[in-house]
Parts: C-alpha cells; structure tokens; sequence
C-alpha cells in the first residue's frame, strides 16, 4: 500500500492502535521543553521517581522568559539546569536562542518523532521529521518511556507547484493556507508538503511553513527530507543525520489542496487572528509605528538576508521603531561576520535579545491604539501586552519595506538576495549548551510550589457558570502571558489569579466564591499555545467541566490531564446560570437548571480518558 510520508513515520513508530476510538500511540525519540512551560513539566517529571529520562535525547530551553525581573526568572532557570543536569537532559542556556530555531539546527533528524512543550514544535518538520506540540505532562510521560496517543491524523496534501516571485516568502504560503482553512481547519490533521515547488524552498523556509501549521491547529506539518535538507545537515556539520524521505508516488490524501507559488502575492493576518488573512496590497497606506523582526517563525539567517538586502542604505521612518531579534547565537553570529548587523544598526534597528521576547508579551508592548507589524506566529488579542494595539502578521519583506516607508507596504518584485551569499559559514555554536553530567542536586528557589494534587470531580454535580464565550477562545485568554504573569509558571496558586483576567478581571474571585464552575463556550476553546497551566489554573480554582461546541486538540489533552471534564455540546448559558452535569461511561448529561433546558450527548471518551477523569487526572495515577 503506498504510503504518505506523514504515515510512513508514524507507522515505524507506533506502539499500539485503537481503532475503535481512531487512535494510535506512538514512541517519542526526542523531547524539547521551553522555560515557560518546562518547569511545570519537570516538576511532573521528577514525580515519577525515575533517576533519569528514557528518550534518545530530551533539551530544556531557556527561551521565554529571560527578563531578571526579581528573583523568580532567575531561580526557575537555576532549577531547570539542575534538573536538566542529573536526569540526563541537554540543557540550553538563556542566549543560546529560541527553542525551535536551535532545535532545527543542531537537533532535529528526519524521520524521528519530537514531541515539545510549545505548540510551535513542528518548526523541526522542515527536515522530515514528525515534530508535535504537546502539553507537559504529556512530555513527562515521554520523558518517562511512555507512548504519546493522538488521534489518527487525517493528511491532507498540499501540492506547491512552481516556485514564488521576488518580494514573496514562505509567510505568504502559510497566511495564504490560513486564510482557506481557519484557524480550526487542521485539527486532528497533519500538513504535508510535495510537488516540484517544494525543491524551491529552503529548510528555513520550509521550518516557517511547519511553524505556523499550529495556527492551522493541525497535529504535525511535514516535509519531504531531500537534497536541500542534506545541504542544509550539511551546513550545520550535521550530514551523518541526514536520510532521503518522502511520500510513495500516487499516495492518497485526505484532502488535497494546490498552491500556484508563481500567482501568490504577499499577505497579511490582520488584528486579531491569524485566518484574518488579506493580501498586503488591500492593506497599503495604514500608518505603522512598530515593527518587530523575529520569533521562532522568522528569525533565521535566510531571514535577515532579505531584511537586509530592503534596509542597506536605508533609514527606518522617523516614526517608526524597529525591533529585531535573531532566533539563535548562531544567526547573531553570522549577521555579525556577515556584515547585515552594521546595515540593521545603519537602517535604525534595535537589536534584542535572541529569545522568544515580544511574541510571548516579554516587552516591546506596542503604543496605545498602534498599529504594530510582526513576523510572529500569533495576533491574539492582548499577546503584544496592548489591548488596544493592531497587530499584523507579516513576512520578514513586507515589515522591512514598510519601517523605511511608514506606511504598509507591498514588497512584491524586491529582490530576495541582493549582493548577500547564502553560500556562507554556519558557525556550530555550543557554547550555552551543556551536555548532562548526572551530579547535580536538584536546586528549588521560594517561588516553586508542590504541584497541586486534585480529587476527582464526581458523576454528578452541580455548578455555576463562571464564564459564557464566544468561538476560538485562545490560551492567552485563558492563560495569559507576559512578563506580569510568567514568573509564577511554577506557582499554580498566585498564576490563578490572572485566569481570564484580559477580558474579566473577576473570574478568579468568583470561582473562588463559588468553590466550583463550569466553563461555556463556543467552537475551538482553547486554540493557541500548549500552556497546559490554562487547564491547571482553572481546575485549583474549581471549574469542573469545560462545555464547548469543539475543542482545539493540545487543550483538550490538557483539560483531561487535570481532571477537567470536556463536554462538546453547544448550549443556551449565560454568566452565573445553574448547570447539573451528570455522566456515565456512556452518556452526558447537561441540565441548564436556570432555563431548564436539558442537553444530552454520547460519552466520546475512550476508556482512558474516561479513567483519568474518574481518578482526578493522569497524575493520580502515578
């Protein structure tokens, strides 16, 4: 039977199946955490009692929150070293880069399978691997030896003919792809990338593509391993890594979609959603004040070629600042040698940290009501930190042309190169990694707390709704971020006072009135990061069941891994209604006691989440 490449690499790794509820389990060859979210899920780790992690290679990140503001940052990185150092993990320090991008270029192999605690994961896609985003406890669990389960991804094939015209990147590709599918379009599915356009594209280029997939809400993304990804192993001195891997010609796809690279023109995702999808040229004139170059999307040396090839001998508007942050020493390195620094510092940029920074609210929040242009992954409203602010979601072309001129501007017909050589030096650049030493004692600054432990919420209660919502809530709205918030990651008890607290700021204080609620929202709750603290915070303050008309798939996982009952029901509830929720192994029950309206379902869970909602969550069962 010809095979995708998608199932070519899931099938070599599959532990078990159940096709019954179209599920599979799957070995993990390689973890990646991030500070954000690791040390949540090495304190879930250590639990175990294991003396060290059984993966073929496990790194922990310092990427997100490296602002030093008071103590906590600080210690929280002092722990992950130390954990990093005695259970056998790489350790990555804070300046050594963005996870994803030092992951695609010193870790990733084709044909492995990586599982991350950021959804951004499968950036490490671009060389053919099957790279997924998950939330902690789930990479615990494969820290531990266990088999991740995902739904049986459909695959949908994604044909790239001919090849883009000057001024046009692979952000376009990927916005382009968001504007047809949604933001909930890729659920459960896996993107997979073929046709002669895709030997056009750089790994780089291909790692953007797979990147922004999460914003697809899809599983995985995945291209094939081929001649531009051995030169690229190549460059990285990694080309003993390097293995040919494709889909088996005439394979069947579950959908399948053909993008014309040679008609697509730049675009835009407009405030506040990345499927918010316009071409640039709809969006020309409106007046920028802030540009910011970067993330784990658009930070790699390739980057900076173009950005640098629109801004030599050119100076940034007057009213314009621009931010610029390679995604990893190695890029700042070779910027550096390369001569594109002198030209960004000649043009009026300012150089930041190489870090995940602005994309996660770690400074940079744009001015009241200003329009800020970004090369990031995400738009959700309140992320950059401002409410007010217009965020877009751009190409690294289209945000360089446009801090020159001040205004949106369409880069189309720009040449991507200029005089800049690709055919350069990639320096290897270990210096802030540190292999594992198994010696070190485990360090726990004050402000890391006992995880919290949680009883199960019962067959049947009776609980208020603490909040009513629209469609694609996010996890920044559940679980905000930014430097306010993120150095209580390790703290459940005072992060929970910031739940929901960008669009009401009474939530946590009502459900700790309550003692108990339910959370009501509409379609894709939980869309966005892997936080799983958004699941965790609202389960220590009570909410026992989440009643959506769909659920983004990383927070469902999430929600089960707490304890938390998600029920996919669309029902008439407002703020405060009284709900009766009562369920079995093989129906659910929702009883609207204000309206007296009753809604009843199937119970969808498998055996397995049905237990771990019986026992309170996955950790009541170590």
């Amino acid at each position: 039977m010809k095979e995708t490449l998608t199932y070519k690499i899931l099938n070599a790794h599959k532990v078990s199946e159940d096709l019954e509820n179209n599920k599979m389990s799957i070995k993990i060859d390689q973890t990646l955490t991030q500070d954000a979210t690791g040390t949540m899920a090495y304190l879930e780790f250590i639990s175990f009692g294991l003396d060290k992690v059984r993966t073929d290679l496990s790194v922990s990140y310092v990427d997100h929150n490296t602002l030093q503001n008071g103590f906590m940052n600080a210690d929280d990185h002092k722990f992950l070293q130390t954990v990093a150092d005695k259970y056998g993990i790489v350790f990555s320090k804070a300046g050594n880069g963005i996870c994803h991008q030092v992951n695609l270029e010193r870790f990733a192999v084709p044909g492995r399978t990586i599982l991350g605690s950021d959804s951004h994961t499968p950036t490490s896609s671009g060389v053919g691997a099957i790279a997924i985003g998950a939330g902690g406890l789930d990479v615990a669990c494969a820290m531990a030896g266990m088999p991740f389960t995902i739904v049986r991804p459909k695959v949908v094939g994604v044909k790239l003919i001919n090849k883009l015209r000057d001024g046009v990147s692979a952000k376009d590709i990927i916005i382009y792809l968001l504007g047809i599918l949604t933001v909930k379009g890729g659920v459960n599915k896996v993107i997979e990338y073929y046709g002669e356009g895709v030997k056009t594209l750089s790994v780089p280029e291909r790692a953007t593509i797979c990147n922004m997939g999460a914003e697809l809400g899809a599983t995985s993304s995945v291209f094939p391993s081929d001649e531009i990804t051995k030169e690229f192993l190549k460059i990285q001195k990694r080309e003993q890594d390097y293995k040919p891997l494709s889909a088996d010609e005439g394979c069947q796809y579950d959908e399948d979609i053909t993008i014309d690279l040679a008609t697509l023109e730049p675009m835009a995702s407009c405030p506040n959603s990345p499927d918010a999808v316009k071409p640039v040229s709809e969006l020309k004139d409106i007046k920028v004040d802030q540009v910011l170059i970067g993330s784990c999307t658009n930070s790699s040396y390739y980057d900076f070629v173009k950005v640098a090839s629109i801004l030599k001998g050119k100076k940034i508007h007057k009213n314009v600042s621009l931010g610029i942050a390679p995604g990893s020493q190695q890029v700042l390195q070779m910027i550096t040698k390369n001569g594109i620094l002198d030209i960004l510092l000649e043009a009026g940029a300012r150089i930041l940290e190489s870090a995940c920074g602005p994309c996660i609210g770690m400074g940079q929040s744009p001015a009241t009501d200003a329009v800020s242009l970004r090369t990031f992954n995400r738009n959700f409203y309140g992320r950059s930190g401002t409410n007010s602010a217009s965020v877009y979601l751009v190409s690294p072309e289209v945000a360089a042309l446009s801090a020159v001129n001040g205004y949106i501007s369409n880069p189309l017909g720009c040449k991507k190169l200029d005089e800049f050589s690709l055919d350069v030096d990639y320096p290897k650049c270990d210096s802030l990694l540190y292999q594992p030493e198994f010696k070190a004692e485990v360090v726990m600054g004050p402000n890391i707390k006992p995880l919290p432990k949680f009883k199960p919420i019962g067959h049947k209660f009776n609980a208020k709704v603490m909040i009513s919502l629209e469609d694609n809530i996010t996890t920044d709205h559940i679980m905000p971020a930014g430097a306010k918030v993120l150095p209580y990651r390790s703290n459940i008890e005072k992060i929970s006072e910031f739940v929901f607290s960008n669009i009401d700021e009474g939530f946590s204080k009502r459900c700790l009135d309550n003692k108990s609620g339910v959370i009501v929202a509409k379609q894709n709750y939980g869309q966005g990061s892997s936080r799983e603290h958004a699941a965790i915070a609202p389960r220590y303050l009570g909410i026992k069941a989440v009643i959506a008309q769909s659920f983004a798939r990383i927070h469902k996982k999430n929600l089960i891994n707490f304890g938390i009952l998600p029920i996919e029901l669309d029902i008439n509830a407002k703020l405060l209604d009284e709900i009766e929720v009562s369920y079995d192994r093989n129906r659910i029950v929702v009883v609207n006691k204000s309206n007296n309206e009753t809604y009843e379902k199937m119970n969808d869970l498998t055996d397995e989440e049905y237990n771990l909602i019986e026992v309170g969550g996955l950790l009541n069962t170590f």
